[in-house]
């Protein structure tokens, strides 16, 4: 396992050198950047742990209009080495990137003053520059980190900052939800890098998150494009060595297989996961930075998530009742086009021009539901889900937001419910049950008693109907919960079945046949009716009976006296002039069974050995194989 730390600082104040004195390796990779003296793209070094595992570094540029580069490197990071060199001071860039850091919610982190060997032993730098960092990062997530000096040139300081960087290791590794250390929720890795090697093929590099990987897995690509949604894994390689598997956190290669390397991007997430999300827009908590401009409504901003980077506009939401945005800062981004996201997932915004940082925030939900894009945002039904305590009030404050969500859905924010350490038990007792999706238990309570009324109105106006068929009432409530929810027809027709099979489990429904009825509301029929029907049924109750309208004109029951029967199970109807009081159905059914576990069914066997006609056996046999 390995502890991913990102540098920080103004350009030319020693970073890249720092990681060479420590680690050997030169993280300028590039021919222009070893050329120019500076880092342009973001570069890797690695240094051994004694106990085994290892610090990775990721050296990211302190060029103003590199800013960008820079927070696909911090994007990924567990921790941070601020660099600020003694003869300059803090500057510009050590500002801007200490105000990102911020905004990423980075607690975790040391401050390293760098070229001692400028300066005389009697400098007064050499003191005040570490008391001056430290007043810088009062008043940030990095506050009370530790002050080194140190001298790449002269070896000065190095062997305290080799402690104190194990020390800073072990405080990751204790810290309750860090992402270093977890291996729950399944694996991702946001892709950093993505080019082809001769004869292998696609390679991606990144910093591993959660799960395992193995040699031969495969796994997703989001977000996936026209013809990319899988790859499988070739080769995995940590510092140049391939392995056959990783688990936890730190820098990876991959050689997928699948994918041309041109499909491929910075930004992409390579996940066994179900946590990221193809989305293109983000329900967010925010959190301004104190020196910015004040964030408004409709405002154009650049987002940078993971090691994506993308144009979005901001939606503020508002109170009910007081349309201004409340604080925190709650809303909405749009996107420019898809990025891979996760609930819980850290981001900043900046202003694209001029540039300057705008706020950070967490990912509240992934994939808010499009209604709610197309409205005002309500800030207190998004409040319920920035506050909830516990997981379970998280899941059931999306449910409350969606309506309903599919399983697969519950998965996705589950499984990053567990790769931030937050809590495991995400999925029991989520909202209702209702076959591929769970309801929300407000929005379901309201389909049961839609249900319940269309019955009971039903055989108040229809008393010997025998009861509302399903087909006739299922429209209805599909049409309801696609109102309350965003779900797919199919989905709404499957959730609306397992809801009414409920109400009948539950004894709040009875069904008889393909009707529904209110138990214990049995308006006694007409004693005539009543006696039509008895009549009729005696007639029907027989292996060969009459036609269906000639017994009924015979016993004299009307057609919903005929309807009734039937919806109540008392008789089967195999045809449209045929049909069988429920006992004579019975035994011919059983003996149809006995005869068919003996050998092949045949009409004519059925026919003889109930001593009917091949017209009565035909009928009987069609109807189990319709059913069957």
């Amino acid at each position: 396992m390995s502890i991913v730390i990102g540098t920080a600082g103004h350009i030319d104040h020693g970073k890249t050198a720092l990681l060479r004195a420590l680690t050997g390796i030169d993280a300028d990779r590039l021919p222009e950047e070893q050329r120019r003296g500076m880092t342009i793209d973001i570069g890797y070094a690695w240094l051994p742990l004694p106990e085994g595992g290892s610090i990775d570094f990721v050296d990211v540029p302190g060029h103003d209009r590199l800013i960008g580069n820079m927070l696909v490197g911090a994007g990924e990071i567990d921790a941070v080495m601020l660099v600020v060199a003694a003869d300059d001071g803090p500057r510009a860039q050590t500002l801007e990137h200490l105000e990102l850091l911020d905004a990423l919610g980075l607690r975790h982190g040391l401050a390293v003053v760098t070229k001692l060997d400028l300066l005389t032993p009697d400098d007064p730098r050499r003191t005040s520059r570490p008391a001056e960092v430290t007043a810088l990062m009062e008043g940030t997530t990095l506050a009370g980190s530790p002050v080194l000096g140190v001298s790449a040139q002269t070896g000065e300081g190095l062997a305290e900052l080799r402690t104190a960087l194990l020390d800073l290791c072990d405080r990751v590794l204790a810290f309750p939800g860090a992402p270093a250390g977890h291996e729950l929720g399944g694996a991702r890795l946001a892709i950093d890098r993505a080019f082809s090697v001769r004869g292998r093929g696609a390679v991606v590099t990144g910093t591993l998150r959660g799960g395992s990987l193995e040699r031969g897995a495969t796994v997703r690509i989001v977000p996936a494009g026209a013809a990319l949604s899988t790859a499988r894994v070739r080769e995995l390689q940590i510092h140049g060595r391939p392995v056959e598997r990783v688990a936890g956190s730190g820098r990876v290669a991959l050689n997928l297989a699948g994918p041309a390397h041109r499909a491929l991007r910075r930004g992409q997430v390579v996940a066994t996961s179900p946590a990221p999300l193809d989305t293109e827009r983000l329900l967010v908590e925010l959190r301004p930075v104190a020196r910015g401009r004040p964030l408004r409504d409709g405002v154009e901003l650049r987002l940078h998530l993971g090691t994506d980077e993308v144009l979005c506009r901001l939606r503020l939401a508002a109170t009910i009742d007081e349309p201004v945005p409340i604080d925190p800062l709650l809303g909405m981004l749009r996107l420019a086009r898809p990025v891979a996201a996760a609930v819980d997932d850290r981001f900043v915004l900046r202003w694209p021009s001029p540039a300057a940082a705008a706020a950070g925030g967490r990912v509240l939900d992934p994939l808010p539901p499009r209604r709610l894009a197309r409205r005002r945002l309500d800030a207190t039904a998004i409040a319920r889900i920035a506050t909830a305590a516990s997981v379970e009030r998280r899941l059931a404050a999306l449910l409350a937001a969606h309506g309903a969500l599919t399983e697969g859905a519950i998965e996705a924010y589950g499984s990053a419910f567990e790769a931030s350490g937050t809590g495991t038990d995400h999925a029991a007792g989520t909202g209702m049950p209702g076959g591929p999706v769970r309801l929300d238990p407000e929005l379901a309570a309201g389909l049961e008693r839609l249900a319940l009324d269309a019955v009971a109105e039903d055989r108040a106006q229809h008393p010997t109907d025998g009861g509302l068929p399903r087909a006739r009432l299922r429209p209805r409530l599909v049409q309801r919960l696609r109102l309350g929810a965003e779900i797919s027809p199919p989905d709404a027709r499957t959730a609306i079945e397992a809801l009414l099979d409920g109400l009948v489990r539950s004894g709040r429904l009875a069904q008889h046949g393909d009707r529904l009825v209110i138990p214990g509301r049995t308006e006694d029929l007409p004693p005539e009716l009543a006696a039509a029907m008895g009549r009729l049924e005696v007639l029907l109750d027989a292996p060969a009976p009459p036609p269906l309208g000639e017994a009924a004109q015979a016993a004299g029951c009307p057609p919903d006296g005929v309807r009734r029967l039937a919806a109540d199970g008392r008789i089967v109807r195999v045809g449209d002039d045929l049909a069988y009081a429920a006992p004579a159905y019975g035994r011919l059914e059983a003996l149809a069974m006995r005869l068919a576990g003996v050998g092949p069914l045949t009409p004519a066997a059925l026919r003889d050995a109930s001593g009917t006609s091949r017209k009565y056996a035909l009928a009987i046999l069609e109807e189990m194989d319709g059913r069957g």
